[in-house]
């Protein structure tokens, strides 16, 4: 009986940057084989900061070693006969193949899907790029802002009075990681069941684009374009400024909260008189509301407000920083953060587990692979190259 919910599932991983490396991690991490196949030069996020000790070092790229923990790795060139010749032997042992090239280059390099249909019937393709494999855009290149654009996504993020704005670092990126696993894992369930492959074609700007939702609902069947929201100064959910920091105080007023049990719990009677003690009357008086709650809330420690809010059953946050991030009493109860050791990069914590599963549970087995780790074992043992034909084939920069 394994504890390892993927347990036999072998992915090749022909994927760099982060949306194909997500993808393969979270298979890796709930237990399938997946070995990486790198280009000789490595995988260019292995040159991506931040560093350790800000350390150049293709080992010590931080972000490399997040996206890559139980993997195995070996080098190959696929631009190279021999390259090609190996990667179409370990296609013929494997259940899925992910990358995330541009759409021409796997039917540049020979490997298009029907040609993959012929060496494994049953092999899984899962692509993932900027915009499909189909469609006018298929070839355009595109950046993670680029996607939160062109998917809708930032037309509705920011005030309304200013210009859009997208999430910080590449959230495009890993929602389409985190489709192209799911969907590889529905593909495997079909090829136990029947015994067949299919190409799995993930696109980044759909995987932005499913977050419109109602959006997409409200010009259907009405016409009314969504647009970026006000944030008036009397808004009751805006983020404000406290002593220590920043919290958001979003009380539940009009979600079943009475107006005066928040007056209370703030002990500003003020706010208890006609001014504002409906929604239309807070609407008016919205600046001068916001003024004092400003007021109130910067005289505030925001921990305090929002143990003492949660108690009254309010929806309160805190803006927290990633060390408070990291001291999280929710987190640590959870086990959230987990340590790994790597051989250049010593012990780190990790970000754990996306979900918690009873009988199958995620698993940081091993850290991310150095550049060819698993050559010996992959490309000599298991393919029957020789230390001499290794050595050659490094020199011939092969492997």
């Amino acid at each position: 009986m394994t504890d390892r919910a993927l347990e036999g599932m072998k992915v090749l991983d022909l994927t760099h940057h982060l949306s194909g490396p997500y993808c393969t991690k979270l298979l890796a991490d709930f237990g399938a084989d997946v070995l990486k196949v790198e280009k000789p030069a490595g995988d260019h996020t292995r040159r991506a900061g931040p560093f350790l000790e800000d350390d150049i070092d293709p080992e010590k790229s931080l972000v490399f070693a997040y996206l890559n923990t139980n993997k195995q790795s070996i080098t190959l060139n696929l631009k190279s006969d021999k390259g090609i010749s190996m990667l179409t032997s370990l296609i013929e042992e494997s259940d899925v193949l992910v990358e995330n090239f541009a759409p021409r280059v796997m039917p540049s390099l020979g490997l298009d899907f029907e040609t993959l249909q012929q060496i494994n019937p049953r092999l899984i393709l899962t692509s993932i790029s900027n915009f499909g494999q189909t469609g006018p855009y298929r070839d355009y290149k595109a950046a993670d802002i680029i996607e939160y654009a062109m998917g809708g996504l930032m037309y509705i993020s920011g005030a309304y009075d200013r210009e859009p704005l997208k999430h910080a670092f590449n959230q495009a990126q890993f929602k389409a990681g985190t489709d192209g696993a799911s969907a590889t894992l529905m593909a495997m369930y079909h090829q136990r069941l029947t015994g067949e492959g299919q190409h799995v074609d993930v696109s980044i700007q759909e995987a932005v684009a499913t977050g419109l939702r109602d959006v997409v609902n409200n010009f259907t069947y009405t016409g009314a374009v969504r647009r970026r929201q006000p944030n008036h100064s009397g808004d009751l959910s805006r983020l404000r400024a406290s002593s220590d920091g920043h919290l958001i105080p979003n009380p539940g007023i009009g979600a079943g909260l009475n107006w005066d049990v928040m007056v209370d719990f703030m002990g500003i009677p003020e706010l208890g008189g006609d001014k504002f003690n409906t929604p239309s009357a807070r609407l008016v008086n919205a600046e001068e509301l916001g003024q004092i709650l400003d007021n109130y809330f910067i005289k505030q420690n925001k921990y305090e407000r929002f143990y003492a809010a949660h108690e009254k059953r309010f929806i309160f946050g805190v803006v927290q920083s990633p060390s408070e991030v990291m001291a999280d009493p929710q987190f640590e109860a959870r086990n959230f953060f987990v340590d790994i050791a790597h051989p250049s990069l010593g012990t780190l914590k990790y970000p754990g587990a996306p979900f918690e599963m009873s009988k199958t549970p995620w698993a940081a087995r091993s850290p991310a692979p150095t550049l060819g780790q698993h050559n010996q074992e992959i490309i000599g043992k298991k393919l029957g190259h020789t230390r001499e034909e290794l050595a050659q084939m490094r020199a011939d920069s092969i492997i």
